[in-house]
């Protein structure tokens, strides 16, 4: 909490204690990409990019930084979760930029830009545009929109055919799901959240330029980018201005991890199951509250395709096995009078669902949490045993 308190603090002083600076450089002027390290906490996982202007002459040495918002947009969350919140280019002094990632523990790296002194002017000139307050919102996307593919953008509107972007440093075949797992640790909360929330639209092959929403593919770019020349680099050179130890995907307690915690909620599972097969009976709040959780989960993933702006989120079949319509069910389930066939013509319907969703996974349609493989065990358990056992009474 008092790690929190700080950064809002800090985050205020950045942003409104900045003053505007006079659009003059010298000739000893520069523009950086600074890349920030990953941090601890999820929202820090993939690290951060901005741009440094720093010039000895006049005494500047400031951030733009597309990764900002206001805190005091109405109705904050329910835009943030919808997807609608804007972000927002920031403007600060670089010694309180590093002050954050100072107190976190992360490191800075700068590369300095091959750009004359009129490309210098240039550059300030849009981004001092893109700060106006009419001018600096932004419709965030965390793949398409972000702090990182903004630098890119930013220097391709302004530069063009000038720079020119190699590929030949990156990984093949990559999706963008396999570009989140490399940031995060497989068996963490984190990753499980991910994968259940997002669609398969992110299980394409990503692009050379799709890259670029990570941090540190930015960097590598215009590491390997070359002036028009395809010879001369455009980085003249790369500095590290906050040294910390190399981020390291750390392991979470495995005790607590939802692989663990999932195949103990399996085996209690299994256990009732086995003892309701051995009593010919059910445990009906044990089918009640399955449902309840599996149709609350689908609901709101549902929500998350359809009602919001999130682009991740479309076609996520994590909805078949997590079945919005199964909330409908569940006082029927809990209800010992409402045991019927049509409640065994819906298990098995679920279990359809639950094998096209293995089909799907099978044929790279869309890759789901490895976390979640104890959690289908136990629906598909439950919904073979209530099929066989509505089955049984009809008769």
């Amino acid at each position: 909490m008092k790690k929190l308190v700080f950064l809002l603090f800090l985050f205020v002083g950045i942003v409104f204690g900045q003053k505007t600076p006079q659009i003059k450089l010298s000739s000893e002027a520069t523009f950086s990409v600074v890349t920030c390290g990953a941090g601890s906490e999820l929202y820090s996982s993939f690290g951060h990019s901005a741009f440094r202007l720093k010039d000895p002459v006049y005494g500047y040495d400031v951030v733009y930084n597309y990764g900002t918002f206001d805190f005091n947009t109405p109705f904050f969350y329910i835009k943030f979760a919808q997807g609608k919140l804007p972000y927002q280019l920031g403007r600060s002094s670089f010694k309180n930029f590093v002050r954050i990632y100072q107190y976190e523990k992360r490191w800075i790296k700068e590369q300095v830009l091959n750009l004359t002194p009129e490309q210098n002017k240039t550059l300030l000139a849009y981004l001092e545009n893109n700060y106006k307050e009419e001018n600096r919102d932004y419709k965030y996307d965390f793949f398409y929109n972000n702090c990182a593919t903004k630098i890119r953008d930013v220097i391709k509107e302004n530069f063009g055919d000038n720079i020119i972007f190699h590929e030949d440093h990156l990984p093949k075949d990559k999706t963008f799901r396999d570009l989140i797992h490399d940031n995060l640790e497989a068996n963490s909360w984190s990753s499980f959240g991910i994968d259940i929330a997002l669609g398969a639209v992110i299980d394409k092959p990503a692009y050379a330029e799709e890259y670029q929403f990570l941090p540190e593919y930015v960097f590598k770019a215009f590491e390997n980018a070359t002036m028009q020349d395809s010879v001369t680099p455009f980085v003249t050179e790369t500095n590290l201005v906050l040294d910390a130890p190399e981020t390291t995907i750390e392991k979470g307690n495995i005790i607590f991890s939802p692989y663990v915690i999932f195949t103990i909620f399996l085996l209690i599972v299994l256990i009732i199951t086995f003892l309701d097969f051995k009593n010919n009976k059910r445990t009906r709040w044990l089918d009640a509250i399955l449902l309840l959780v599996n149709g609350l989960t689908g609901i709101i993933l549902l929500l998350l395709w359809f009602a919001t702006d999130h682009t991740a989120t479309a076609m996520n079949m994590n909805v078949l096995w997590l079945l919005p319509i199964n909330i409908f069910f569940v006082r029927k389930f809990f209800l010992k009078s409402k045991e019927c066939k049509s409640l065994a013509k819906h298990t098995a319907f679920c279990i359809l669902l639950m094998l096209v969703v293995f089909f799907l996974w099978i044929i790279d349609f869309q890759q789901f949490a490895l976390a979640a493989i104890p959690l289908m065990a136990l629906f598909l358990v439950r919904y073979l045993y209530l099929t066989y056992y509505f089955g049984k009474l009809d008769k």
